[in-house]
């Protein structure tokens, strides 16, 4: 299978962010659930493994901007504003980094990017934050006037560690299965023999 096309790449972006807005629902039934669990980062960091980084970079901006004025969710657009920049980042750099990591391993290839991007995004999100809020955070909806590497690591990396325990072991399989069934297409071509 050859790569694909921007057709099926802008299908698969729409129905990625429909998901942004469709997962949130389902997971904030849960008090919290949604900076415990991070339903929206999945189809995020899928856009830019799947379809490249422009259209992860798109996801992850349009992505919590439609949830918040469709559902409500993140609450307010200061924080849709600020998850934007979060998801998008996510979507642009797994984008790259799929792109250029090339270790001859499908699955730790996935495994680079996904980390690298989810370090990259949290490091820019923290900046974005304390920018906004002047030097401020809400944190777990509650305003916190001094916004320190406490509570961007306490935030952004112990109250999401769930989260991140479920991407790292979701996305990879899924990414997988969708070049075993030859969905997307694979990432290193199958030699004769092994496909024998």
């Amino acid at each position: 299978m050859t790569k694909m096309s921007t057709t099926r790449k802008l299908v698969v972006t729409a129905m990625l962010i429909a998901l942004c807005v469709v997962l949130p629902m389902a997971f904030h039934t849960i008090p919290r659930a949604g900076s415990i669990l991070l339903p929206m980062h999945i189809p995020v960091l899928l856009a830019g493994l799947v379809c490249g980084w422009k259209f992860g970079l798109i996801t992850g901006a349009v992505g919590p901007i439609l949830s918040t004025m469709l559902t409500g969710m993140p609450p307010t657009m200061a924080i849709a504003s600020l998850m934007s920049i979060e998801l998008a980042v996510y979507g642009l750099v797994t984008g790259v980094m799929i792109y250029f990591v090339r270790t001859r391993s499908a699955t730790l290839d996935l495994y680079v990017s996904l980390v690298v991007a989810m370090l990259v995004g949290r490091i820019i999100a923290g900046f974005a934050q304390y920018i906004y809020f002047f030097g401020g955070t809400y944190v777990n909806e509650v305003w916190t006037a001094n916004y320190t590497m406490g509570l961007w690591a306490s935030s952004y990396f112990v109250t999401s560690l769930p989260g991140l325990v479920i991407q790292l072991a979701f996305i990879p399989s899924v990414v997988m299965a969708l070049e075993r069934e030859r969905v997307i297409p694979l990432r290193y071509p199958i030699k004769a023999e092994a496909a024998a």
